[in-house]
């Protein structure tokens, strides 16, 4: 009888053992279908180097499917908070879709402004409205400073600052 209580919670822990190390094999499967692909990872990340970029004139990456007007700002543009300082070098960041319909504003830079095609929005250098429809500024998209590139997709020290700021968007 002994033996056979023996045996009976021997195999009752094999058993408990062995479906436990199924469901830890089922649940990483299942984590890992779950994660997005590397390349998938990769796509959430861009990053641009500002070294080259001319002062008012607009230039336009893609981020997400969506565009990023990147604009160097001249010493005799207007300073905001809004800025991201690279070096001795003022940018206005911001993702190019006016926050009313979601057209793509054009730059003007005789005028310093962007200007929306659909309903006649108009933003300053800093994103900020100038007149409406639109209902808040350009929203700066996530990023974080490495040296005179900036990496779109990830939150840095400096992007953390201005959203705790309220001038993200």
């Amino acid at each position: 009888m002994a033996i056979e209580k023996e045996r009976r919670s021997f195999l009752g822990a094999a058993l408990g053992l062995f479906t436990a190390a199924g469901g830890v094999g089922a649940l990483t499967a299942m984590k890992y279908t779950w994660d997005p692909l590397p390349s998938v990872k990769a796509a959430g990340f861009t990053t641009i180097d500002l070294s080259a970029a001319e002062p008012n004139v607009l230039n336009v990456e893609k981020w997400r499917g969506k565009p990023i007007f990147i604009l160097k700002k001249s010493p005799d543009m207007k300073k905001d908070d809004r800025d991201i300082v690279v070096g001795n070098d003022r940018f206005f960041i911001a993702i190019g879709l006016c926050t009313h319909l979601g057209c793509i504003p054009t730059y003007f830079p005789d005028q310093t402004k962007f200007i929306c095609p659909c309903h006649g929005g108009i933003f300053d250098t800093a994103g900020r409205v100038l007149k409406a429809p639109p209902p808040k500024p350009l929203p700066i998209p996530p990023f974080k400073l490495e040296g005179t590139k900036i990496v779109l997709g990830e939150e840095g020290e400096e992007y953390k600052k201005m959203q705790a700021a309220g001038l993200t968007a």
